[in-house]
């Protein structure tokens, strides 16, 4: 049981593996939407959008419903929309460490280095 669920998580991170994919589900937390839209919104062409929109149905975290002459996709779990947010949480945590480590090699710098003189 431990295997399976490590190979679905490695399958589930690898289907978001990809920063097109990513704006999508970004895209589709905020709502439904059909390729015309996401095409527009991430200014991508309709094949990129479709190719990935693809894998992401083929992974169930995205499905489509067919309304009239357009599919309409949605989110399979809205716990992706946590997951997201945990993402950014853990990037912006980077930031600041960076932003940190930075500060602190500007004073070693400024420490070491001669002042200029006036």
């Amino acid at each position: 049981m431990n295997l399976e669920m490590q190979q679905f998580k490695a399958e589930f991170f690898k289907a978001l593996a990809h920063p097109l994919r990513i704006r999508i589900l970004e895209l589709l937390a905020e709502g439904d939407k059909n390729v015309n839209e996401i095409q527009t919104l991430v200014g991508s062409e309709g094949s990129a959008v479709s190719q990935q929109l693809t894998i992401l149905r083929a992974k169930n975290i995205v499905t489509g419903t067919k309304e009239g002459n357009k599919v309409i996709y949605t989110l399979k779990d809205p716990m992706i929309i946590e997951l997201l947010a945990v993402a950014r949480q853990i990037f912006n945590n980077h930031l600041v460490d960076t932003i940190t480590i930075l500060d602190k090699f500007k004073e070693e710098e400024e420490d070491v280095l001669p002042q200029p003189k006036n």
